[in-house]
């Protein structure tokens, strides 16, 4: 029997589709899960991060082990190889810097889209009558972004362990590495299944925006506005992931994403309480 040739993108057709269609299952349940029990999470709990050094790298090391046991289960009933999660570094120090660039270049994007976006929707709602300037201004005031659901803005401020924890290990590995090998998986799973709807570039750029609801989603604890920026987020750094073919520019990016946004976390807390 002959092996039909390959599809567009070079993407082969999956020996079983029922293997990715567990893999899958198991890496947007991971995801669903996450959002889920952020969600019952009360004000008055503590901080995702916990407090202090210790507690920070108690949940960052329960994250991971528990992430790395979901994936683990996942690739090993899919056979997923680093061709299918996008494992190859491609250049020497070349992702490192296109990491750095586009860190810079999808805060601007992500800051405008949303301001876009947020401007569209009010000025609808402002010539329906709908809202008026006042209703908009507190309802942005009420739903931005928390960041005391996640750190410890006490210990971000004075214990110099928890802080550089947070902008190195928290952001590079924990947030870094781990959503994108998630977006990595969730992609594999999505070609090997349909991959004639997502074999191709176009086809891979709807899955990433497809992943990008639960990836939002699962930041609606730190409000509305926090998820849509999620994301977005999400979609830059998926669109990066499958333009080089390679997931570390995404790492290196999101990394340096995070790192800046939690550096500059005590100055902002206290210039605009």
């Amino acid at each position: 029997m002959q092996t039909p040739p390959p599809l567009p993108g070079n993407i082969p057709i999956p020996a079983s589709r029922a293997r990715w269609s567990i893999h899958l299952l198991l890496v947007t349940a991971y995801i669903v899960l996450i959002g889920f029990l952020g969600m019952q999470r009360k004000p008055s709990h503590t901080p995702a991060l916990l407090h202090g050094a210790r507690g920070l790298l108690l949940v960052c090391g329960t994250e991971l082990l528990v992430f790395g046991a979901v994936l683990g289960l996942a690739c090993w009933i899919s056979k997923a190889t680093r061709d299918d999660l996008l494992l190859r570094w491609r250049g020497k120090l070349l992702p490192v810097w296109l990491g750095i660039g586009y860190s810079f270049a999808i805060r601007i994007a992500v800051g405008l889209v949303l301001s876009v976006v947020l401007a569209a929707v009010a000025i609808v709602l402002m010539a329906t009558h709908i809202w008026s300037v006042d209703s908009l201004d507190s309802f942005v005031k009420m739903h931005k972004p928390d960041p005391t659901t996640l750190v410890d803005m006490a210990a971000m401020a004075n214990d110099p362990a928890y802080f550089w924890l947070t902008v190195t290990f928290a952001s590079f590995v924990v947030a870094g590495l781990r959503e994108e090998l998630w977006r990595s998986a969730f992609l594999a799973g999505m070609r090997s299944i349909w991959p004639r709807a997502f074999g191709s570039r176009g086809g891979q750029i709807m899955a990433v925006c497809i992943a990008a609801v639960p990836f939002g989603a699962a930041h609606l604890p730190m409000g509305p506005l926090a998820a849509v920026s999620a994301g977005l987020l999400g979609i830059a750094l998926g669109v990066i992931m499958v333009c080089h073919r390679s997931i570390w520019p995404a790492v290196i990016a999101h990394g340096c994403f995070d790192a800046a946004t939690f550096a500059a976390l005590p100055w902002l807390m206290k210039h605009f309480k």
